[in-house]
């Protein structure tokens, strides 16, 4: 669904330049729900926005679907945030106009596209739980019921792909849980696509995979195991993301010409900076801080 190798922004302005995505490589399978982590300036919400069609790419490849985003005309761009993706903001006042009711806004993008369906609107809002709201308008609704209605705006055109930037950031516990659920629903049943940036690693425990990104390039993924595998008591590992050591197999990702990043919670432990000492004793790979001799570093 999503394919993205050497990805590039960088943001100019007349005297400064700044690489917001430094070659990134990231793909998501079709159906999949997973979840992009990320310390702030890391570049997710770049990557988001880029998939989202709402800022170009500067270089690289992305392609969502058959759509390849870096050559895709203004005119493609249109009918592609209009057919193939939905979008879900943390503010939801940027998906939802508040003089209309709930089912007027899931309505709306019907008819900018030229199909609308009364029945299907009503559907979706059934689907998160606002089957007796629906002819609320906004200022009746709780802000979690307003996140409701947002992602049944999203779906509204039948999208193939769903990106959700921090959509649980100004809901409390319940609601989060409550819209948490509602992405897997609509996963399972419809089989839509969900990519989910959050801070919220309590969030990324409840998908199937999440990418973390560092520096404008994928650093880490964690992996669900089988849930049979999954000891009883304790934490695993290290590497900075520890709650999802419950549930997820961390993996280190290597791009296609074999280089890697390792976490910087290991690099710090070792004291390696901008050197490390490799070996291969036929079975793994050992990383280790530069032996020092006489002064310098046995690289040197």
């Amino acid at each position: 669904m999503i394919h993205c190798e050497g990805l590039v922004k960088i943001y100019k302005t007349e005297d400064l330049e700044v690489v917001a995505l430094q070659g990134l490589n990231i793909s998501v399978k079709p159906g999949e729900m997973m979840a992009i982590i990320g310390n702030s300036g890391s570049g997710k919400s770049t990557l988001l926005n880029i998939l989202g069609g709402l800022d170009r790419p500067s270089a690289g490849q992305v392609r969502v679907g058959e759509w390849d985003l870096l050559k895709i005309t203004d005119d493609q761009l249109v009918e592609y945030k209009r057919k193939t993706v939905g979008f879900i903001w943390q503010n939801n006042a940027r998906n939802l106009l508040p003089y209309l009711s709930a089912l007027e806004n899931v309505e709306m993008p019907m008819m900018l596209g030229g199909k609308h369906d009364k029945a299907y609107a009503k559907q979706l809002l059934e689907w998160v739980g606002l089957k007796e709201r629906m002819h609320n308008k906004l200022q009746q609704l709780s802000g979690g019921e307003q996140q409701r209605v947002a992602i049944a705006i999203s779906l509204a055109n039948r999208p193939n792909l769903l990106l959700a930037d921090e959509p649980t950031g100004s809901v409390d516990t319940q609601t989060s849980d409550m819209i948490m659920d509602i992405f897997r629903r609509l996963n399972r049943d419809i089989g839509i696509t969900i990519v989910i940036v959050t801070h919220d690693l309590s969030l990324a425990d409840k998908v199937d995979r999440v990418v973390a990104i560092r520096d404008g390039l994928t650093s880490t993924e964690f992996i669900k195991r089988n849930p049979n595998l999954i000891p009883d008591g304790g934490e695993e590992g290290g590497g900075g993301f520890q709650p999802l050591h419950r549930v997820h197999e961390e993996y280190v990702v290597v791009d296609r010409v074999g280089r890697l990043q390792i976490p910087r919670d290991y690099l710090s432990a070792l004291n390696i900076k901008d050197k490390a000492s490799m070996e291969f004793d036929g079975e793994k790979i050992i990383i280790k801080a530069p032996i020092q001799l006489e002064g310098k570093t046995n690289e040197q």
